[in-house]
């Protein structure tokens, strides 16, 4: 596509598509091709002026070759993903507020009294319905109180005042329905799958090739701790899967040849082949809309108590206007009061707060499953680690190949690569980078590959078994041998590495050591985490106690366990909440999710496991360890906004109750200042708790 460039300093560059219009539909095409590129930071499309805006790293001439090279595609095309942004959804919303304050100016400055009263009167009906059934029902709500202030304002024949109660009720609503699913669709887009490359079953093998190529029928193997990556049938195998993301039912269901299975979903055990029957994942999207918005997990107990103090207010509302009236047998005074309510500012700024900070921590990609999450985040006073993949580098790297009995390193090496690539945590993932950067191809020699969570692999090579893991597995569940031979230079193996075990028809083969680098910043985040108010740190691991006490000794932390298993670190995590503690676990790994699961807030890294993410209530970027600091000053920054709220809305429209029964305040003034107040607080709440320049 042709472009002119309209502006450029150094690491950003501004274009204009030159085009007579672009859709929506191509404005997001745009931005996502243009994130896509190779050095592009960011990139922001605005489709009303045709423009770009791209921040970049590297040669100029390659990111203006990319832009044009552009093409947009119908959105109906075949093979074309679903492209979902909250573009259409602002263009809407935007539309809508521009309208009502438009209609509105217009009613005033022409339209005649007599159409402008009928108009009212026609306007009030639903809300003078929904305050007739809350009296009828015996519900003491807000809707009560804004059908009997616009009701009796029209009975006293101040239309002005009714008019304005309904306009400013009408805003309140549009804007809290427009962050409300603003704030879904944000949370939803940033749950989407994060699938690069599948294994595609094919006439010679199995195939590793990228999601897109994935087309329905074809079929695509999904393993222990895998992602489900498209809509499909199941044709063969027997698994567990995980469809919390999508139903919110904790316990994994059964899965048998011809059962459907949903994209996104996760494979907890066994191993199956799926008939690809939806391209993508492209249903997904909708699913978790749907799913978030029927989810509790939403709602915080701040907005809860803040709903439940609203409803419990409004009786006295409705008391303070008729002791007015008894006191001073004045109908303005006794409607003053009437005017002024603390349901509707508590009801809509709280929400508006919670979900306004989810989007935020999104911008600083941390993706939270649900207000109560955060509302938990402020409330901790322990933090967990788990060590490799997260206080350590999520791609750990071999140091070193020891071979035994006899055999070549790089013999060992392929054989060992060739079991773990199938399964995608961090230490695996080091062996097979291992062999493809000593040029090693590994074929397909083994058997069926059955994985053991935490324990290791086990399969069958050239008819012998064939295991890869820990000490504890190959020597103790498997009862591997070291050949007498071997024992002197097993006895010397380095202490400072991790290592992986390999053996060959129930003899040691080969020790991996595997040097995990401690993340540059894990010191210093424990150390920010004691002073927002963290009283523990803790550092569980399955390693070796050599490896796990030197790593605690580099971060700081204020305890740690060594040689855990994945039932182990669940039982400390609930022990350490039945002692009165609220905790966080941090995690990566299959081998994770108990603990990730018992805890108050579970937190995964977004490259760990599928299944980690997947349990986890939030997702922090791969990074760096800094987005668990400012998901903590996030957290602490909205129960410090929600109380701020609550000291507002009651002391503010305690205030115009007092003075609206002095007579001081008109009905039409009294009701002004609390709609305004409600409006004010309320875009109050939709603005940022951190100052997100500081940040980057």
């Amino acid at each position: 596509m042709k472009f002119k460039v309209m502006h450029e300093c150094r690491g950003r560059i501004r274009v204009r598509m030159l085009t007579p219009r672009m859709s929506l539909e191509h404005a997001d095409q745009l931005e996502a091709y243009l994130c896509a590129g190779a050095g592009v930071e960011k990139a922001v499309v605005h489709e009303r002026t045709r423009c770009a805006v791209i921040y970049y790293q590297g040669p100029r001439a390659a990111l203006l070759g990319y832009i044009s090279s552009f093409v947009p595609v119908p959105p109906d095309a075949s093979g074309m993903p679903a492209v979902h942004s909250a573009r259409a959804l602002n263009r809407m919303y935007e539309e809508k507020l521009v309208g009502a304050v438009l209609f509105k100016a217009a009613r005033a400055l022409f339209l005649p009294a007599p159409l402008r009263m009928a108009h009212i009167i026609w306007r009030s009906v639903p809300y003078l319905l929904r305050g007739l059934r809350c009296l009828v029902r015996r519900q003491f709500h807000v809707e009560l109180l804004d059908g009997l202030s616009i009701g009796i304002s029209m009975l006293r024949q101040d239309f002005s005042t009714a008019s304005s109660v309904m306009f400013l009720l009408h805003l309140g609503e549009l804007l809290e329905e427009w962050t409300h699913k603003k704030s879904v669709e944000d949370l939803a887009r940033s749950m989407a799958l994060n699938i690069d490359r599948v294994w595609l079953k094919t006439p010679e093998g199995e195939v590793l090739v990228p999601l897109e190529q994935v087309r329905p029928g074809d079929c695509v193997v999904v393993r222990t701790g895998g992602l489900i990556p498209a809509d499909g049938v199941i044709q063969s195998g027997e698994v567990m899967v995980n469809q919390a993301s999508l139903t919110g039912e904790s316990i994994p269901v059964p899965k048998r040849p011809d059962m459907t299975v949903y994209a996104g979903t996760v494979v907890e055990e066994g191993e199956c082949v799926i008939r690809v029957t939806q391209q993508n994942g492209s249903s997904r999207y909708d699913k978790i809309v749907a799913m978030i918005e029927s989810s509790e997990k939403l709602k915080s107990a701040a907005e809860s108590r803040a709903a439940s103090l609203a409803d419990r207010l409004v009786p006295y509302t409705l008391a303070g206007s008729a002791a007015a009236f008894l006191l001073t047998r004045s109908a303005v005074r006794a409607l003053s009061v009437l005017m002024v309510d603390f349901s509707c500012a508590l009801k809509l700024s709280m929400p508006l707060a919670v979900l306004s900070a989810m989007r935020e921590a999104s911008d600083f990609h941390i993706t939270v499953k649900g207000g109560k999450f955060l509302e938990a985040v402020a409330a901790a006073d322990t933090v967990v680690f788990d060590k490799t993949g997260t206080l350590t580098h999520a791609c750990p790297m071999v140091a070193q190949v020891i071979p035994f009995g006899g055999r070549e390193e790089n013999e060992v090496l392929r054989l060992a690569a060739c079991l773990e690539e199938h399964f995608p945590h961090s230490v695996a993932n080091a062996v097979v980078q291992a062999a493809r950067d000593r040029g090693l191809a590994h074929e397909e020699m083994h058997s069926k590959v059955e994985y053991l969570v935490a324990h290791g692999i086990a399969s069958t090579v050239g008819g012998i078994r064939t295991v890869i893991g820990s000490a504890h597995f190959v020597f103790e569940d498997e009862k591997c041998t070291v050949a007498p031979g071997d024992r002197e230079a097993f006895d010397a193996l380095p202490a400072h590495y991790t290592h992986l075990y390999l053996a060959v028809g129930g003899v040691l083969a080969a020790v991996i050591c595997i040097f995990d680098p401690l993340r540059s910043e894990a010191g210093e985040v424990v150390r920010e985490l004691r002073r927002l108010g963290i009283r523990k740190t803790v550092m569980l691991t399955g390693d070796s106690e050599h490896t796990a006490a030197a790593i605690a000794a580099q971060v700081g932390v204020d305890e740690y366990r060594s040689e855990v298993l994945p039932e182990d670190k669940a039982r400390y995590v609930e022990a350490q909440r039945a002692g009165g503690s609220v905790v966080i676990m941090l995690g990566d790994g299959i081998n994770d999710s108990p603990a990730l699961s018992a805890a108050d807030v579970g937190i995964a890294v977004s490259d760990g496991a599928a299944i980690a993410r997947e349990i986890a209530d939030i997702t922090i970027s791969a990074n760096s360890l800094h987005e668990l600091i400012l998901l903590r000053q996030l957290s602490d920054a909205l129960m410090t906004r929600i109380r701020s709220n609550y000291r507002f809305v009651i002391g503010f429209n305690a205030m115009l109750i007092v003075l609206g029964a002095a007579g001081v305040l008109t009905p039409a003034t009294s009701a002004m200042l609390h709609n305004l107040s409600t409006l004010g607080i309320s875009v109050r709440s939709m603005t940022n708790l951190l100052d997100h320049q500081a940040k980057k």
